[in-house]
């Protein structure tokens, strides 16, 4: 079965590369405005947020699929969004947000959430993902050296699991690769039910 991803994240790229399946990409025409389907509506729950944002993109995605005619097969996509109680800390605008979000997170517990929604022919399966992520305290030097990397840049909750400020990470309760943006066992579960045979 071919398989379409609709993100531009090489970690969903390499996650999925990891239980063998190796996606088409199904991008954003020049025309879509993709960052618009992310904006928070006021007073939206975390988890409502993060659900209806997957299934804005997996509409986006398969009217995109259409419009170019492409072979058929199943369309992926998914979204992860950071929580800190029922505040959802996105993607930082600038490095004063970056930092201000790592100082909220010092010290503290948040969620990570992370929709996943799949559609192959009439059918569309989705899956909810959430972990819990535990900061030790972060020095203001290493919230500054970290902001100066650029790593916090197009990351929701200003940072990567897989990054430079994993050692700062005490505990954490869940899925690490549904902290990484998309998570394998809810993945796998959603296409072997569409009927893609995975290597194991």
């Amino acid at each position: 079965m071919r398989v379409y991803l609709a993100s531009q994240s090489p970690r969903r790229l390499q996650l999925l590369a990891q239980i063998g399946v190796q996606p088409e990409l199904l991008l954003p025409d020049d025309d879509e405005d993709a960052e618009a389907l992310e904006a928070p509506r006021l007073g939206e729950l975390p988890a409502d947020y993060v659900v209806r944002v997957t299934r804005a993109k997996l509409r986006a995605a398969v009217a995109r699929h259409a419009r170019r005619g492409l072979a058929p097969g199943a369309i992926l996509c998914a979204d992860t969004t950071v929580a800190l109680g029922r505040r959802i800390l996105g993607k930082p605008a600038d490095a004063a947000e970056a930092a201000a979000t790592l100082r909220a997170l010092s010290g503290r517990t948040h969620r990570v959430l992370t929709a996943v929604a799949l559609r192959h022919g009439r059918r569309g399966r989705q899956a909810l993902q959430v972990s819990h992520v535990r900061f030790a305290s972060l020095p203001a030097a290493t919230i500054d050296a970290y902001v100066a990397t650029g790593e916090p840049f197009g990351k929701a909750g200003a940072y990567a699991i897989q990054g430079a400020l994993a050692g700062w990470i005490a505990h954490v309760d869940g899925s690490h690769s549904g902290i990484m943006g998309l998570p394998l066992y809810e993945t796998a579960q959603l296409l072997r039910a569409a009927g893609l045979r995975l290597a194991v």
